[in-house]
């Protein structure tokens, strides 16, 4: 049986603004670590988000991911504490991107599409 994740839709508010988002749920350690490998294509307004059973602190890499992401960092109550962007590895030896802040959940999107929905850190993350 192949290993199917969850998706659920998200909002994201911006001011008076709410984007949209449908995530696939990584919530088990498994699902976290294989995140986007070897994905080729993620549609416009999908992604992943992670999700921790308590405060993390440390980075995401991109070993074996073949699309630039961006990345948000997230607190418990859904507020985006930083924005990262980060850039395919194919190799052994990739950098790891680190918002050296501890956070609760991130998630991930194609690269610039939250510049493009004009949303940035501070705006809040509501899960329904």
């Amino acid at each position: 049986m192949k290993n199917r994740m969850k998706t659920k839709m998200i909002k994201i508010l911006s001011g008076n603004r709410e984007t949209s988002l449908t995530v696939q749920v990584a919530d088990t350690q498994r699902k976290r670590d294989k995140g986007l490998m070897f994905v080729g294509k993620l549609p416009e307004n999908e992604g992943m988000l992670f999700v921790f059973p308590v405060k993390i602190y440390g980075g995401f890499w991109m070993k074996n991911t073949l699309i630039p992401l961006s990345i948000a960092f997230l607190d418990w109550d859904g507020e985006i504490l930083k924005i990262l962007h980060m850039e395919p590895c194919k190799g052994d030896i990739c950098p790891t991107y680190d918002p050296e802040i501890s956070y609760h959940y991130a998630i991930e999107v194609n690269l610039g599409w939250f510049e493009k929905n004009q949303i940035k850190e501070g705006d809040y993350v509501r899960f329904y």
